[in-house]
């Protein structure tokens, strides 16, 4: 959400997807008459770098991008560009799609909302679960403190559901589909993330559009929807990419109990050891919480995840 992600955006210039396969020599001699890579005059490889073709057509949330036009072409293309080539990241991200997406997947299903909107989750965070913006955007939707209640997350100084990837989503999808009813469509929902739902009204109400390709918005925004199609793009073919995870190699969600807690805990660490686990684990399966102690109100109840 506009000031929800404004370094956010930036930040996945450096954690984005995909990458052209390329002929590389290793460990064995090279015959300059027969390899098609060219040689230096010391004989080691030149390496040939490729832009990406630009597909023939691609929906987002099955609403077509408008290739035929040269100036939506040229936008997609540059984003391509852009992303193609930052081959560890891209690896990253699919080990961290097999743990997350399965959960943010059967939330949109379940809140009735297009599946390829998990793709602005990772142009917002790479999903880094940990990613924190300039700004104070925070986890995998990069929600703002102020935005997050508007939308059922509780944020305080010990819990925070911004790191809660049910919750956030869930979220998410409350924006989503208020945008789309704003909005009319799916990909100016996801337009108005970055920019605000204000922000989009704003330019479409000036320039006497809703059509998110028919509108010029500051520099972030209008790269922005053009930046999650090509992400969408390079992991949904990242073998024809070269990027290539061995089975078994991604994340797996993690496997956990849930204690339900109605009562306060003075010492998280007290509690993890009761329960059979560390206050490192605790963390590591409960992000969202903050602090060395939890707070319950009284007839709220929490549910913490623990090991198996």
């Amino acid at each position: 959400m506009k000031s929800t992600t404004k370094a956010a955006a930036y930040f996945l210039s450096g954690l984005a997807i995909g990458a052209i396969v390329i002929t590389t020599i290793a460990s064995r001699k090279i015959d300059p008459a027969t390899t098609p890579v060219e040689m230096s005059a010391e004989g080691r490889p030149h390496y040939k770098w490729y832009a990406p073709h630009v597909p023939s057509s691609i929906d987002f949330c099955g609403e077509a991008v408008p290739l035929d036009r040269w100036e939506v072409r040229e936008k997609l293309d540059r984003e391509l560009l852009v992303n193609t080539y930052l081959h560890g990241s891209q690896l990253y991200i699919l080990k961290l799609a097999g743990r997350y997406f399965p959960i943010i997947e059967e939330r949109l299903k379940a809140n009735g909302v297009p599946p390829d909107l998990k793709y602005v989750c990772v142009a917002e965070s790479a999903l880094q679960q940990n990613a924190w913006s300039s700004v104070g955007a925070a986890s995998f939707w990069q929600f703002m403190k102020d935005t997050g209640p508007r939308y059922g997350l509780e944020i305080n100084d010990e819990v925070d559901e911004r790191f809660n990837v049910v919750k956030a989503t869930d979220a998410a999808c409350q924006y989503f589909k208020e945008a789309y009813s704003k909005f009319g469509s799916w990909t100016a929902a996801a337009a108005s993330y970055n920019c605000g739902m204000a922000g989009f009204a704003k330019q479409a109400e000036f320039q006497q559009s809703n059509n998110y390709y028919d509108l010029i918005f500051p520099e972030e925004t209008n790269r922005y929807v053009f930046r999650i199609v090509a992400l969408k793009h390079l992991l949904s073919n990242a073998k024809k990419y070269g990027m290539m995870i061995e089975e078994g190699d991604e994340y797996k969600p993690l496997k956990a109990r849930t204690v339900m807690v109605d009562k306060s805990i003075t010492n998280l660490t007290e509690f993890a050891v009761a329960n059979g686990t560390s206050y490192k684990m605790l963390k590591i399966y409960n992000p969202w919480l903050r602090d060395r102690k939890l707070t319950v109100k009284p007839g709220k109840t929490y549910e913490i995840q623990l090991p198996m």
